[in-house]
């Protein structure tokens, strides 16, 4: 049986959109909770009211409901909790753990400029510490004067051993007396955090490796609060391809941008799966059950991560071509009814032929949009016909148009009209011609979908139907008989 027991967080600060990173991290532990069989709970870290915002908020929940990752507790809110981060640094101001700083600012300013830039020198000196008593502190807190918290950062060593680095540690030397509560009541992040991680009763922290220099503060203030500690796991961050950071210039977006341009949420999970762990073997294509199965934080890699958008295109068009055409169609059908390529009735009224249409291209397709684009000329009576097929294919106007017509005689004489019918009919011609079927074949592709590329010409031309077909060819034929092409709409 799996630790029921489990109780992880994803806490992103709406501020922004969702974005690869940040759903990755979601991703992680949502696949821990789940493999785990225990709870993944969402927490708003909406302390920086002045950059949060109602909608960032809006996009990131509907962003984890497109990906698939559920929550079972929440949507909670951090700012709701403020009483409660009071309260425990409030706890630490008591027990000794922390003390209150008066220094004004500038004050602060003026004693490191004058320790003249030395790094040690520059941190917060202890000046409350050692030169306020504690009945001098309470006195001047009660009569209102303004300070701020901080912790009192003991001697020692400060470490854990992480899920994905093992062993970390940080001298306690190095880490300042930090400020919890600022001078106006609030948390800052490190008290908020570990206030509302311990409320919550969380039992793994997976979080991004930024964060592995908040860890030790975080853990002296668990210690001092009496509380246990959670597993840490921290993960390597995602870089582009020059080795830098993640960012838009590397075609890194939010993931609701994804979406619009026509990524499927499976293949974007099993994406962002893979950015820096394994399943442990040579597997790509894994869906979102295989993945809750397979998880581990044993096989989160210390490397970080690069960002390949190639790799998400391909795995975007594995996940179409596993779709079935009737799931297609709920996505793509809105996406051709935006495009204008057909009516919203229509999209009721012929949906098994649609259905058809999406069966022949979706091989072919990287994104929602690929299929929208390459099914224009199925839709689409005046599709224009692309420059490159025609010069290839067109080249001898005479000799093309005369196939055509032998061609559109022989097809208008069928007594069946499907796939079989027609390479039977098609081939046959070719050989009564003394030519090889692609003579054939590729002039007729171009006068039924514009282009020198598509499906299989017999099942193009079978899905289509007999009048269509022979529309399509009359129009070709009326194009290759004005010599100069005027008349043809051009891709």
């Amino acid at each position: 049986m799996k630790d029921t027991n489990v109780r992880v967080r994803f806490a992103p600060s709406p501020t922004g959109f969702l974005h690869v990173g940040g759903a990755r991290t979601a991703l992680f532990n949502y696949l821990f909770a789940r493999h785990h069989r225990g709870t993944f709970v969402l927490r708003v870290e909406d302390t920086d009211r002045a950059r949060s915002s109602d909608e960032m908020t809006d996009a990131i929940l509907d962003g984890l409901r497109w990906l698939g990752l559920g929550w079972d507790e929440g949507p909670l809110f951090q700012a709701d909790g403020l009483v409660r981060h009071q309260a425990d640094a409030q706890h630490l101001l008591e027990s000794g753990s922390a003390y209150r700083c008066f220094c004004e600012p500038g004050a602060l300013e003026a004693r490191r400029a004058a320790a003249g830039g030395d790094p040690k020198e520059t941190r917060y000196d202890r000046f409350c510490l050692e030169n306020v008593p504690r009945d001098e502190s309470d006195r001047r807190a009660a009569a209102g004067e303004s300070h701020a918290v901080r912790f009192l950062v003991p001697d020692g060593v400060t470490g854990w051993t992480d899920a994905v680095y093992g062993a970390i540690e940080f001298a306690n030397a190095d880490i300042e007396d930090f400020v919890i509560l600022r001078s106006d009541g609030t948390p800052i992040y490190n008290m908020a955090v570990v206030s509302d991680d311990v409320a919550m009763d969380i039992t793994h922290v997976i979080r991004g490796d930024d964060h592995v220099s908040n860890t030790p503060k975080q853990i002296l203030i668990y210690r001092a609060l009496g509380a246990p500690l959670p597993d840490f796991a921290h993960v390597p961050m995602i870089l582009g391809a020059d080795g830098k950071r993640l960012s838009k210039r590397h075609g890194a977006t939010a993931v609701g941008e994804y979406r619009e341009q026509g990524i499927l949420a499976e293949a974007m999970t099993n994406f962002l799966a893979l950015l820096g762990w394994s399943p442990g073997t040579e597997e790509e294509i894994l869906t979102m059950a295989e993945l809750v199965e397979r998880f581990s934080l044993d096989a989160v890699n210390r490397k970080s991560a690069v960002f390949d958008p190639r790799k998400l295109w391909w795995l975007n068009g594995q996940h179409i071509a596993r779709r079935s055409a009737a799931e297609l169609l709920a996505d793509v059908g809105p996406r051709m009814v935006g495009a204008e390529l057909l009516s919203e009735a229509a999209l009721a009224t012929r949906a098994v032929w649609l259905a058809d249409l999406i069966e022949l291209l979706k091989p072919r397709a990287r994104t929602l949009d690929d299929m929208v684009l390459q099914a224009t000329p199925y839709l689409r009576d005046d599709f224009p016909f692309d420059d490159d097929a025609v010069a290839k294919h067109w080249s001898d106007r005479a000799a093309t148009a005369g196939r055509l017509e032998a061609l559109r005689t022989a097809l208008a004489g069928l007594d069946a009209w499907s796939e079989g019918a027609l390479e039977t009919t098609i081939r046959e011609l070719a050989g009564t011609l003394g030519t090889g079927a692609g003579t054939l074949i590729h002039p007729l592709r171009v006068a039924l979908v514009g282009m020198a590329v598509s499906p299989g010409i017999f099942e193009v031309a079978a899905l289509l139907g007999r009048e269509r077909v022979l529309a399509r060819i009359d129009r070709a034929l009326g194009v290759l008989a004005n010599d100069s092409g005027a008349d043809a709409p051009r891709a």
